[in-house]
């Protein structure tokens, strides 16, 4: 990843655009396969640690941190007035 990320630096100090293109590709390319590998690792880690990590649980609900979901409208002035 890092000759890849180094590679379009380099290309973008430049003005080919297919050069820098074909560098972003690579480098996201080059970040993929390290985005599997990290999945692929921490796939087999819940694996040897007895299944799913936790994937069949049910989910728990959210704390209470005083948060409340409304809908709102905003009321002018002049409406007030009216009233």
């Amino acid at each position: 990843i890092s000759t890849a990320a180094s590679d379009l630096k380099t290309a973008t100090e430049g003005e080919d655009l297919e050069a820098i293109k074909a560098k972003t590709q690579a480098l996201a390319e080059a970040s993929m396969k390290l985005g599997e590998a990290i999945y692929k690792e921490q796939a087999e880690a819940a694996a040897a640690e007895g299944g799913d990590a936790g994937m069949d649980e049910e989910p728990q609900p959210a704390a209470d941190d005083g948060v409340v979901d409304a809908e709102y409208e905003d009321v002018k002035d002049d409406d007030k007035k009216a009233s």
